[in-house]
């Protein structure tokens, strides 16, 4: 497809589904190798056979520093560098504040915020090692600045994110490492798939987006490209909503369709 990446290295969290892999596919299309980090080993492995050589995967719990640094070390042990980052791993759970299971907070906040702090954490400390220079996304979420009907430990999290990688950036620019952000819309993956169960959910996401239709993996990894590549060079501490300018329009009242909220 092009060489906006030749020779690059990354790294890519939640790399086995949905904008992971879908951003892995893109930065091997644009000559970069990849490790992809994933509980799931299965469809690890189906990453693997699609994208040949130029990927190697590891499986990966991002709640935990081991399993993060291990990762990292692959990408120096296999390619011999790191120069990219991308950390798309993420979960979400569905409850009214009131009765919001702690375990399920828990479980959202560390994967969402502390497996985001873990992943650059450990991609910045490698690149510092190397003295190389270097960019790590993260994916946020359009609720990181537009609150959603039962997501609060989501929104919440998103939101960290974002702060995350102002302060990042802040502190590793000096360094010549970019730290920037990528705040979806509502994109049809795995994660998402409760709308598509829910017709009238789904339809009431594509309502709230002005360009009237719903985001596609496609959409968060073109936009990846980008941040990855030189063309971004002075693009840095700054989350970049991939939305259809559904942040304009606030989020869809999901009380009215999911019993419970």
């Amino acid at each position: 497809m092009g060489e906006r990446l030749r020779g690059r290295v990354g790294v890519v969290t939640g790399g086995a589904s949905g904008i992971g892999a879908e951003c892995a596919r893109r930065f091997v299309a644009e000559g970069a190798r990849v490790v992809l980090g994933d509980l799931n080993g299965e469809a690890l492995a189906g990453m693997a056979r699609e994208l040949g050589d130029a990927c190697v995967t590891e499986i990966v719990d991002v709640t935990e520093p081991e399993s993060v640094d291990r990762m990292v070390r692959r990408a120096t042990d296999e390619f011999g560098r790191l120069d990219l980052g991308l950390n798309a791993a993420g979960i979400g759970w569905y409850s009214p504040v009131h009765s919001h299971p702690v375990e399920q907070w828990d479980a959202v906040t560390n994967v969402c915020l502390r497996g985001v702090f873990l992943s650059v954490r450990a991609e910045s400390a490698a690149m510092l090692s190397a003295g190389t220079s270097g960019v790590i996304i993260n994916i946020a979420s359009i609720n990181a600045i537009v609150p959603a009907e039962g997501m609060a430990a989501y929104c919440a999290a998103k939101a960290g994110v974002a702060m995350l990688t102002r302060c990042a950036a802040m502190e590793l620019g000096s360094n010549g490492i970019r730290v920037v952000g990528i705040g979806p819309g509502f994109i049809e993956t795995p994660m998402t798939e409760f709308a598509s169960a829910i017709p009238a959910v789904r339809d009431a996401y594509v309502e709230s987006i002005p360009l009237g239709r719903a985001g596609a993996p496609r959409d968060i990894a073109d936009a990846a490209v980008f941040l990855a590549s030189d063309e971004a060079s002075w693009i840095s501490g700054t989350t970049i909503y991939v939305d259809g300018a559904e942040a304009n329009k606030g989020y869809p009242e999901l009380a009215r369709f999911i019993p419970g909220l």
